[in-house]
C-alpha cells in the first residue's frame, strides 16, 4: 500500500446538485468571469489556469487513492468490496485528506460518473482539453459519464469541429448556467453574453454529440422584466432543445452584487407566488415539440415537483403549480415555511403530518404578533441558507 495519508489532490468549491455523488476533478481554478451580480460563488477569487501536467499529477492521484481504498478494504477482511465498514474505517480517521475521503465515497457510491471542476473549463486550448480527458479516461477507463461546467460565451468561441473533439476525447455532458434568455436582463446582471450566443452554444453542444443541461433562474427579472425573463427564456430554449432544464430560483444573500441593488430600490423581487406566476408563463411558453426534461432539483426552489418530460408531460407540470396556487393564502404560507425550513417538498406533504402543519400555524402565529415584516423575513433567512 501507498502512505494513504500523503494522498491529497485539489478540489473547487461547488458542483451541480446531480453531480454530488461523482468524483470531483479541479481543471480551472474558480471563473474567468466572475461579475455576475446574482452569484456568490468566487467572489475576490482570482482566476487561474492549471497546466495540464498539474492536472495530470492530479487524475494519477485520483487513481491511486481509488487503488489505495480498494486495497484497504482487502486488508480490513472485504475482500475488496467498497463497504460501509470500510467508508466508517477511513471517514473516522482525521489523517485522510478530504480528497481522498471524496474518492471513498464515490466508489461506495457506484456511480462512475466525474464531474471537471471549477466554472468555465472550454476557456482552456482545445488541445489540452483533449489531452486531459484521454488521460483520465486511460486511468478510469470504466468511467460512465464525465460532465463539466461551462459558459455560453465561451462555448461559442470554439468551432463546431473543436467541441467534436472534445466530446471524442471522452466529455459526455455539459451544464451552462443560461439564466434568462431576454437580452436586456443578460446586460443588467451583467452576464456577459447575449441570448444568440446562449443558442449558438447550446446547437454546438448538442451538435457535438454531447448532453446538455442549461440552468435557468426564476425571479431573477424581478417586479421590472418578469414577463420577458419568461417568455424571452423560453424562446432561446426553444432553439436549443437541450436534454435537461434545470430552475434554480433567484436568492439574494448580502454576499451578491445584486444585494445592494435591491437595497437601493433598483431592483425588486418576487415574492414566492410571483415566482410560481412566472414559471407558470415560462412552461406555457415551451414549445410542444420540445424533448427537454424540465427538473426543478434544488431546495431553493418552492416547488420541487415541476418536473418532467417534454412535451407529454408538461400539463402535468402546470398541474402542480395550480394545485399550489388553488391552496388557501394561509395554507401556501404553511407550505412555504415547511419547504423552506426543509419538511415538504410536495404540497400533499401539508396534510400527511398534523402535527408539523399545527406546529408551522403557531409560529405563522406568533410571528404575525410580532410585526407585519417577520414572517417574510424569517423565511427569507432560511431560504439563503441555502445559497
Amino acid at each position: 500500500m501507498l502512505n494513504e495519508f500523503q494522498l491529497d489532490f485539489e478540489q473547487g468549491p461547488i458542483r451541480p446538485p446531480n453531480e454530488a455523488r461523482s468524483l470531483l476533478l479541479r481543471i480551472t481554478r474558480n471563473c474567468p468571469w466572475n461579475q455576475c451580480l446574482f452569484c456568490p460563488v468566487y467572489k475576490g477569487q482570482k482566476f487561474s489556469l492549471r497546466t495540464v501536467e498539474e492536472i495530470k499529477k492530479d487524475i494519477q492521484t485520483a487513481r491511486d487513492c481509488a487503488d489505495d481504498i480498494k486495497a484497504l478494504s482487502w486488508k480490513i477482511g472485504e475482500s475488496g468490496q467498497i463497504t460501509y465498514a470500510v467508508i466508517n474505517h477511513i471517514v473516522s480517521n482525521h489523517n485522510y485528506s478530504y480528497s481522498y475521503k471524496s474518492v471513498a465515497m464515490w466508489l461506495y457510491y457506484g456511480t462512475g460518473e466525474c464531474f471537471l471542476q471549477d466554472a468555465d473549463n472550454f476557456i482552456i486550448k482545445t488541445k489540452d482539453f483533449v489531452e486531459i480527458l484521454r488521460f483520465l479516461r486511460e486511468k478510469f477507463p470504466d468511467l460512465k459519464r464525465v460532465t463539466t461546467y461551462s459558459r455560453s460565451r465561451t462555448v461559442s468561441r470554439k468551432s463546431l469541429d473543436e467541441m467534436k473533439e472534445v466530446k471524442q476525447a471522452g466529455l459526455d455532458r455539459v451544464h451552462i448556467g443560461l439564466e434568462t434568455g431576454y437580452d436586456p436582463l443578460l446586460k443588467f446582471i451583467k452576464k456577459g453574453v447575449t441570448a444568440a450566443q446562449h443558442v449558438d452554444a447550446g446547437r454546438k453542444v448538442i451538435d457535438a454529440g454531447m448532453s446538455l443541461s442549461e440552468y435557468i433562474m426564476p425571479g431573477l427579472g424581478g417586479e421590472a422584466m418578469w414577463r420577458e425573463h419568461a417568455t424571452e427564456t423560453a424562446k432561446v430554449l426553444n432553439q436549443i432543445n437541450p436534454q435537461y432544464i434545470r430552475l434554480r430560483s433567484l436568492r439574494v444573500p448580502n454576499r451578491t452584487l445584486l444585494y445592494q441593488k435591491l437595497v437601493d430600490g433598483e431592483f425588486k423581487m418576487l415574492t414566492d407566488d410571483q415566482v410560481v406566476a412566472e414559471i407558470k408563463l415560462f412552461i406555457e411558453t415551451l414549445d410542444d415539440n420540445l424533448t427537454s426534461t424540465v427538473t426543478s432539483d434544488h431546495i431553493m426552489n418552492l416547488l420541487e415537483e415541476i418536473r418532467g418530460k417534454l412535451p407529454d408531460e408538461k400539463e402535468h407540470m402546470l398541474e402542480v403549480i395550480k394545485k399550489y396556487q388553488d391552496l388557501p393564502e394561509a395554507e401556501r404560507l404553511i407550505y412555504r415555511i415547511g419547504r423552506r425550513g426543509g419538511l415538504y417538498s410536495s404540497t400533499d406533504d401539508l396534510y400527511r403530518d398534523q402535527t408539523n402543519y399545527d406546529k408551522i400555524k403557531k409560529l405563522v402565529s406568533e410571528l404575525a404578533a410580532k410585526g407585519p415584516d417577520e414572517t417574510e423575513s424569517m423565511i427569507n433567512e432560511m431560504a439563503n441558507q441555502y445559497v
